[in-house]
């Protein structure tokens, strides 16, 4: 299974470009989320930096992120023009335009574009610590202009497909397919706060022959079972788990 990172860029005391009132902290981490639970549907193992509105200096960013053993990087902002409205448009900053980075910020850009943004292109900006501090492929998009008010306006009415586009740039550079995926039916058999006590129930799962996985969803930590297609066959899981003392229910 694949492994993402997502950085919601800014947080806690560095709210990144204020404008009017708007903060861009809070426009990363609103997308940041959004992205990660698409990816999180189309069975890809996601993470964040941050999730709350918390600080970490870019460093140590770069540093959960090669911690975490995700594959990819993917870094959240939204950029801002010297004065406002005279810039608009999206474009995906990477160390360096080659390899799987290039590739990655290419589909992203152009998934980004058919939500009605004006492509920028991608640029390279190899002095950005959370693109040349880590050891994976590492993307920063900028979703737009916080101090244009036409994309603000693009931004809030489309969240949910901007979000969309970034997951099928990036599910396109993984080789899987970006349409809707199929339903899918899993047994969930424990959701907390703290990663380590669903890591702990996970593991314990796995010892005793099942397959089991932690996935991060509207802030709390699930542990689950197993992924059909067919409801029967959830069921069926579902009722194994219990023999074995686990207390269950079926998601999907």
């Amino acid at each position: 299974m694949e492994k993402i990172i997502i950085d919601a860029g800014h947080g806690g005391s560095d709210p990144g470009t204020v404008y009017n009132g708007r903060l861009e902290k809070n426009d990363n981490l609103r997308l940041a989320l959004a992205v990660g639970n698409i990816l999180s549907d189309h069975g890809v193992d996601v993470s964040y930096t941050r999730t709350t509105d918390v600080y970490h200096s870019p460093y140590e960013k770069a540093m959960i992120g090669n911690n975490s053993n995700a594959d990819l990087f993917i870094s959240i902002h939204r950029n801002a023009a010297q004065k406002p409205n005279t810039g608009t448009g999206i474009e995906t900053l990477v160390y360096a335009d080659k390899g799987i980075a290039g590739q990655l910020a290419r589909n992203v850009n152009r998934e980004l574009e058919t939500t009605g943004f004006q492509n920028r292109g991608v640029i390279e900006r190899p002095e950005l610590t959370v693109l040349n501090r880590t050891v994976m492929p590492a993307i920063l998009i900028e979703a737009g202009f916080l101090n244009n008010d036409s994309d603000n306006q693009r931004f809030d009415a489309n969240l949910n497909q901007i979000a969309k586009a970034i997951a099928d740039g990036i599910l396109a550079t993984l080789g899987s397919e970006p349409s809707k995926p199929e339903k899918i039916y899993r047994v969930q058999v424990g959701a907390y706060k703290n990663k380590d006590y669903a890591n702990r129930l996970a593991d314990r799962l796995k010892s005793d022959g099942f397959s089991a996985f932690v996935a991060y969803r509207d802030g709390y930590y699930r542990v689950q079972a197993g992924a059909f297609t067919n409801l029967d066959n959830a069921v069926n899981m579902e009722r194994q788990l219990r023999r074995a003392g686990y207390d269950t229910f079926i998601t999907s």
